[in-house]
């Protein structure tokens, strides 16, 4: 690697308001190379990315391209340099093709500037196929793509144009083990030929596996930089605190006997080819396998925002019918969803708007929200989840996605919703906060809410249930115990690999 920086920050900062996002950080990167950021959600990552990548404008400091000083007036300056950017919050048009976003403003054209369908979806699809994707239809449209399909076309889309610089924030957040191993390939590929890449991933093992160098940022500000750093170590200068036990352990495995509070028979729809299973009272069923396999379905069918099409759905040993989440919520069922973002949260309204939305009528007499009444049940959610905001009233969109994620659950919280629905809860989540939530997840359990869990990250599964189904063609494929579970079984379950005995 060249000694000569390819991309440097020099005593960067960034104010939103009285949030500092950066406070005199600097950092370089060297051709070549794949440089690690990480930190807290908060700690200044991806304001450091939106300002390296042009997105933002810093307030004061410098950056240096190749030496040379620059002023981005927006991404287009960035990418004119060779400097492109992926972002953990998708920039895709959701209602436009997969070939129509890969290749928007560079669609193939004839001598009188017009362009085909046809076209088109050839070109996209030779790009897709020199990056070796070939399972996503390139007329397919984005919406109707599941969140990992939609991270690798926001991938290959910025590899496409062969950046000298690649800027990754938190691409593997939606990524399964497949996909991931996929990116890293390239990122390797890119990486051999000169390319600068920096890197950010909330999964030590992701960091470790990929990274030359680790630099740590906390509260807005760089706290050094390694060429090798134990994951214990990291959190320490991560958080100024130790965490001596990333797993927390798990709360006794309910008994044969425990009430069975939700109970699934035959279920179908959509992915979904048919499944069966109970959730007791205390569990943490665990639910893994490769993206794309009914997970999601099951999920919202659970939640009343899918209608299954054939099946049954048990709570407490009763029937009922879920035709809406508003049916679900009455019936006590609570979801976390897959896109905090687009899903969970209404980012213009305020922290306490969306910790009280699901239990407005409770905080109203006569149509009317007592307001004192909903400020102190916010008040005491945020403190009893460590929310990091300024205050209530400031919109949750501003809050890191980290706290974000706080938010979100703690409107089920106060719902006292028994049985919980979890999507994916730690996606883009750093490392303190997502052992908070595994610490909330055994507290739950030991005072007896039934969780459904789904991860992406098998090793999540492996540590954090009682139980774990891994969903293969809409159907379990495998049921595996928690007694000395690994991520590795979970995996080869999913792959139709012969499971160690």
């Amino acid at each position: 690697m060249s000694a000569a920086p390819s991309l440097e920050a020099i005593t960067a900062s960034k104010a939103y308001g009285g949030v500092q996002a950066l406070d005199n950080a600097s950092f370089s990167a060297l051709p070549g190379e794949v440089h690690a950021l990480v930190g807290e959600n908060g700690a200044g990552k991806s304001t450091l990315i939106k300002v390296l990548g042009g997105r933002v404008r810093p307030d004061s400091g410098t950056i240096r391209i190749d030496g040379a000083k620059v002023v981005h007036g927006g991404p287009n300056d960035a990418h004119l340099l060779g400097c492109w950017t992926v972002f953990q919050e998708l920039t895709l048009l959701p209602w436009m093709s997969v070939a129509e976003n890969l290749l928007l403003r560079r669609e193939p054209r004839n001598a009188l500037g017009l362009t085909s369908p046809r076209r088109l979806v050839a070109a996209a699809g030779r790009v897709l196929e020199k990056f070796g994707i070939t399972e996503i239809d390139p007329r397919a449209l984005i919406e109707d793509l599941p969140l990992a399909a939609r991270q690798v076309i926001e991938i290959v889309r910025a590899l496409s144009h062969e950046p000298r610089i690649l800027l990754l924030d938190e691409p593997t957040s939606a990524l399964m083990e497949r996909e991931t191993a996929w990116l890293f390939a390239q990122i390797r590929r890119l990486r051999a030929t000169g390319t600068t890449i920096v890197f950010t991933s909330h999964r030590w093992h992701e960091v470790e596996t990929i990274a030359d160098r680790i630099t740590v940022f906390r509260g807005g500000r760089d706290v050094g930089s390694f060429t090798t750093l134990a994951e214990e170590e990291a959190v320490t200068l991560m958080t100024g605190q130790r965490v001596e036990t990333f797993y927390p352990p798990l709360p006794a495995a309910p008994s044969a006997r425990a009430d069975a509070m939700l109970s699934v028979a035959d279920l179908a729809g959509g992915r979904l080819a048919g499944v069966s299973f109970t959730l007791h009272q205390g569990e943490i069923l665990g639910v893994g396998g490769l993206a794309g396999h009914g997970h999601r379905e099951l999920f919202l069918m659970l939640f009343g925002a899918e209608r299954p099409h054939a099946g049954r759905i048990l709570l407490r040993g009763r029937e009922v019918r879920l035709r809406s989440p508003r049916g679900a919520i009455r019936n006590g069922i609570a979801l976390v969803p897959e896109d905090r973002k687009t899903e969970g949260l209404l980012l213009p309204l305020s922290v306490r708007d969306n910790l009280t939305l699901a239990v407005l009528d409770r905080l109203s007499r006569f149509g009317v929200i007592g307001r004192a009444a909903e400020r102190a049940q916010a008040a005491r959610l945020m403190a009893r989840l460590a929310v990091r905001a300024p205050n209530a009233a400031i919109p949750v969109g501003t809050l890191s996605g980290g706290n974000q994620q706080k938010v979100l659950l703690g409107r089920w919280l106060l719902a006292d919703c028994p049985i919980l629905l979890f999507y994916d809860v730690t996606r883009g989540v750093d490392v303190a906060t997502k052992h908070e939530i595994y610490e909330l997840m055994m507290e739950l359990a030991r005072s007896g809410s039934a969780i459904l869990f789904y991860s992406s990250d098998a090793l999540e599964l492996a540590h954090l249930a009682h139980r774990v189904l891994v969903l293969r063609e809409g159907r379990i494929a495998a049921e595996l115990p928690a007694l000395d579970l690994t991520a590795e079984q979970i995996v080869a379950a999913a792959m139709r690999e012969r499971l160690a005995a």
